[in-house]
């Protein structure tokens, strides 16, 4: 999976309706995303390589606040070569939290959980990431080797930056790149906060996400580019990793576009920066080891 010329997709999703509603999509304009997507599907979808790499590893993604939805996606890991990483969820506000995450790292797929996540930016609490019972689960899920991944939206920064501030020793990956808002509002609040949390160098960064912040139907190259030079400064090619957010990125013009819009931006990039962005950071902050009872072939 750490493969030079592999490429890794640091977030997608999975979700099968018949097993487990997802309400999220219930919002208006997700009705393209109602109906069931495997990791099959991804397969299908994912055809263009970027910088002549393909397809070679994913990093799985919880959707719900589900204890049965992580089970499941470790199971599915298990099973499939090309799911290296899953990124779960458990409670972060209770007391059990740490013998709930060795439990699922006991069972089926276990040794795939490499994060958690909370869907933070749901939470009306401008302070959620900062309550002490969050803290306190969040101290557990460091404790244990894992990482966190956390998603806020643009004005909710001010809690990543605290969270890096107060646990200096937790990795954390600010997923879909703080969610700039690309949909024609300024970015300048966006840009200083992405800054102060790049200063914590604990901290990672997912490329993803990007375009579903943008005009859905009229996005350019050049109306992504100003997101992704402010993230590039501040993190820098070796803490920055592509992802995808298929299929959530279908709203947007789907996995191949969005893999041609990266291979554009990254033109001024040195092989080496390329590797990290496509494959190196990614591979590092999950662990993305391959499981030598399992044969691993590039997806195309």
């Amino acid at each position: 999976m750490s493969d030079a010329r592999g490429l890794v997709d640091a977030h997608h999703h999975v979700w099968d309706l018949d097993v487990r509603p997802q309400p999220w999509l219930d919002a208006p304009g997700h009705e393209p995303l109602r109906r069931s997507f495997g990791p099959r599907d991804l397969l299908s979808a994912a055809t263009r390589p970027i910088r002549g790499r393909r397809l070679t590893s994913t990093v799985v993604v919880q959707c719900v606040a589900s204890l049965p939805e992580t089970r499941d996606l470790l199971a599915l890991a298990a099973d499939d070569p090309h799911i290296g990483a899953v990124v779960g969820w458990a409670d972060l506000t209770s007391p059990a939290v740490g013998d709930v995450l060795d439990e699922l790292r006991a069972g089926p797929g276990g040794r795939r959980l490499r994060a958690v996540r909370h869907v933070v930016q749901a939470e009306p609490d401008p302070h959620w990431l900062q309550r002490p019972e969050v803290e306190r689960g969040l101290r557990a899920v460091g404790a244990r080797g894992l990482g966190y991944d956390v998603l806020v939206r643009a004005p909710q920064l001010p809690q990543a930056v605290r969270l890096a501030q107060r646990l200096p020793e937790l990795p954390l990956v600010l997923d879909h790149g703080g969610k700039p808002p690309l949909a024609g509002a300024d970015l300048t609040d966006w840009s200083r906060l992405v800054r102060e949390l790049a200063a914590h160098l604990q901290v990672r960064c997912k490329v993803s996400g990007l375009i579903t912040e943008a005009d859905h139907e009229k996005w350019t190259v050049d109306d992504i580019r100003p997101a992704w030079d402010v993230l590039l400064r501040a993190f820098g090619p070796d803490r920055l990793m592509f992802g995808s957010d298929w299929p959530v990125v279908d709203l947007a013009g789907g996995w191949n576009r969005w893999a041609a819009t990266v291979d554009d931006l990254l033109d001024d990039c040195s092989g080496t920066e390329v590797h990290a962005v496509l494959a190196g950071t990614a591979t590092a902050f999950y662990d993305l080891t391959p499981d030598p009872t399992k044969e691993m072939t590039p997806c195309s």
